[in-house]
């Protein structure tokens, strides 16, 4: 069975600082794919790169910061019902709960949350879709998932838990660093064709190196903090960056530790030249790096395929 990467959309946000698109990966599986991550552009860039909604299973969300799900309304409403090739049968949507470490984070939503709140506040549209356009209930294909995920701080928050699994993958993932955002999750993907990890938004996290272990492929966010540095952001800004973001040495060594075939930098915050990231990422790895475009595809297997 084949399986490929691409990588849909690979900027940091909220701002917009370049020409990428948000952060947004797919992974193609035979026949099927699964999204992670729903960032700016990626409704558009999964429709260029040839997916159609019709083979969606599953899409999976690192964390709820708003540059990694702000698209996902799009996603879910270009991407279903018959008239756009979209999904008619039932398919999953699996995510954060909600934070119990915040004061009032029982008041604010975790994935299932979102999802539904998605569905209430498109419901004229949605209701004049099922009637005008024979299109099915989204509510009644739409599984969402919030993940039971480990306390922070237990023995079982270092190690990797069980997410998802159909006939082509199995998902497990793991608590990531990614203060104060929690849960934050970092995912692997295992198909019979090989394995890539997702580490979403994190600092260095021996975590990761865990779940990463003998991957084919890590995809692994970068910071350049000089960039903001030399912006003359806010201290609170340059701290939230430094504590909770990995520079592309950090991401090498987890590649290293982990002993991964392939290491992929995305998720690509503040801006510099391609070489800056991957010679910085390759003083810590000597194996394969990619800077990572929007668009960009790598055939999962033996040997990776990187395709600009």
């Amino acid at each position: 069975m084949s399986v490929e990467l691409i990588t849909l959309g690979t900027a940091a946000g909220p701002a917009i600082r370049g020409p990428e698109n948000g952060i947004s990966s797919a992974l193609v599986v035979g026949d099927a794919f699964y999204m992670v991550d729903f960032g700016m552009g990626c409704s558009r860039a999964a429709h260029e790169a040839g997916l159609r909604g019709k083979d969606f299973a599953a899409g999976f969300v690192t964390h709820l910061h708003s540059d990694h799900v702000v698209e996902l309304p799009g996603f879910l409403l270009w991407n279903w019902g018959a008239p756009v090739d979209g999904f008619t049968a039932p398919v999953s949507i699996l995510g954060p709960s909600k934070d119990a470490t915040r004061p009032d984070g029982a008041a604010l939503s975790g994935t299932s949350e979102l999802v539904s709140h998605v569905l209430q506040a498109f419901s004229y549209d949605i209701d004049i879709r099922v009637h005008d356009e024979a299109r099915p209930d989204p509510a009644a294909l739409l599984r969402t998932v919030d993940l039971d995920t480990p306390a922070e701080g237990s023995p079982a928050a270092a190690l990797p838990f069980d997410v998802y699994e159909d006939d082509r993958a199995k998902v497990t993932g793991i608590l990531v660093e990614h203060p104060p955002v929690r849960p934050a999750l970092a995912f692997r993907f295992d198909t019979d064709a090989g394995s890539v990890v997702f580490s979403g938004d994190t600092a260095e996290c021996d975590a990761l190196a865990v779940l990463a272990t003998g991957a084919d492929v890590l995809v692994h966010e970068a910071v350049n903090l000089d960039f903001y540095a030399g912006k003359g952001f806010a201290p609170e800004f340059l701290n939230h960056q430094q504590i909770s973001h990995t520079p592309p040495e950090g991401a090498g060594r987890v590649a290293a530790a982990a002993g991964v075939g392939r290491l992929v930098l995305s998720h690509l915050a503040g801006r510099a030249e391609p070489e800056w990231w991957r010679t910085r990422a390759a003083s810590t790895f000597d194996g394969p790096v990619d800077v990572a475009v929007s668009g960009q595809r790598f055939g999962i297997g033996s040997p990776v395929l990187s395709l600009a």
